[in-house]
């Protein structure tokens, strides 16, 4: 079999598979870059809840955390530590830090547009790792209960219920009616299958029900497309989505300790090197060459095993050692959640319900794309935050 210290040079470019990468750098746009969102308003004094599959304490989240709530059973516990589930972690790490990480592990580059907000995480998965609609319930009592005492204003929900329902006395419809009518803005993801339907929570009509764009990763506004979301009504008749925001090639943090983060150690550090001999030393360094044969070895020929590396690279979605990208309108409502949070820092008094019209004024549709699968349009970040500072 061949060694890795029998490698030749030149080693290849290996590269990430997002639109508009080159190889030896990296061109993944950060959600600031993707919105125009101003830089010096990040959410300071402002909390945001998120109810999601679980958590993990990521370092971009330093000294933000007010606490976790774990609502996986009735016995709803409050706590500074957040117990550790690799399977389950990923999700909620994943809003939580696209929202609002200082963007620490990557030098900056993809920090959140509400990178100094506040955050309160609950975990709602059940014993048997699933979320169903009660288990959204739960998270959804505690934070009606809780939300002055953590003086929340904002909640992201990034999870979606059982079955379609237009009734106004769903019990998650009447929860987020009750939130908002105290003050609370709930911003819903609306699913990402293209069909014209929505499930609890992003059928609320309450709730600002988030969409996908595809941007393919550029500013320019002629290449962007609709994402895969569910749109449709809402339970009194109003159209679904509210807005839209990205929902593909979003940097996101990888969960510590797992495989996939092992892996990524190894094979992200050759992304960002611009000469190829430089990337034959890392990968002939000692420990280097001794995990990544391990983990890549056995092949008869140099080029199958530059192959299975470079597969490996795309099927983690790999950017750097500890980013990749994800997709879904699961990451969508985060970043309209954000901004949101922008705009209370920035205009405190100002009601969900107006939070909700300035995002919808001020958004700007697609062209040759039904309103009713984009709703107002493509979020415009500095123009909802420059009528939010003119909000009488």
């Amino acid at each position: 079999m061949l060694s890795f210290k029998q490698l030749p040079h030149p080693m290849p470019l290996f590269s990430s598979n997002y639109p508009c990468q080159r190889p030896g750098e990296i061109a993944l746009l950060s959600t600031p870059e993707r919105t125009g969102a101003i830089s010096q308003y990040t959410g300071k004094g402002v909390t945001i809840a998120f109810i999601d599959s679980g958590f993990y304490r990521h370092p971009d989240l330093k000294g933000r955390i007010r606490t976790h709530v774990d609502a996986t059973t009735d016995e709803i516990i409050e706590s500074d530590v957040i117990p550790k589930s690799q399977a389950y972690s990923w999700h909620g790490q994943m809003t939580s830090v696209i929202a609002c990480g200082d963007g620490g592990r990557s030098g900056g580059r993809y920090r959140g547009i509400a990178s100094d907000a506040q955050v309160v995480l609950i975990k709602v998965s059940n014993p048997r790792n699933e979320i169903k609609e009660r288990d959204i319930e739960r998270g959804l009592r505690w934070l009606l209960d809780n939300h002055h005492r953590y003086q929340i204003k904002l909640v992201n929900l990034s999870v979606g219920g059982d079955y379609v329902s237009y009734d106004p006395y769903h019990f998650l419809h009447r929860l987020i009616r009750y939130l908002v009518a105290d003050g609370v803005t709930v911003i819903a993801a609306a699913g990402n299958r293209p069909v014209n339907h929505l499930f609890p929570p992003a059928s609320s009509a309450d709730a600002i029900t988030v969409g996908g764009l595809d941007d393919n990763n550029t500013i320019d506004r002629a290449e962007w497309i609709l994402y895969n979301h569910n749109y449709g009504m809402a339970y009194d008749g109003s159209n679904k989505p509210d807005l839209i925001a990205p929902a593909r090639w979003i940097a996101s943090p990888i969960l510590p300790s797992t495989q996939v983060a092992f892996e990524a150690f190894w094979l992200g550090a050759l992304l960002d090197r611009k000469d190829p001999y430089q990337r034959r030393e890392l990968i002939m360094s000692g420990k280097a060459s001794k995990v990544l044969e391990r983990l890549f070895g056995g092949h008869r020929s140099k080029e199958r095993l530059y192959e299975t590396m470079q597969q490996r690279i795309y099927a983690h979605k790999l950017i750097d050692p500890y980013h990749q990208h994800v997709d879904g309108t699961s990451v969508a409502a985060p970043i309209v959640a954000a901004v949101a949070a922008q705009m209370l820092e920035v205009n405190a008094r100002l009601k969900p319900q107006e939070i909700r019209q300035i995002l919808r004024e001020t958004a700007q549709p697609l062209t040759q794309i039904p309103r009713e699968q984009q709703g107002a349009g493509v979020i415009n970040a500095v123009r909802a935050v420059q009528r939010a500072i003119e909000w009488k």
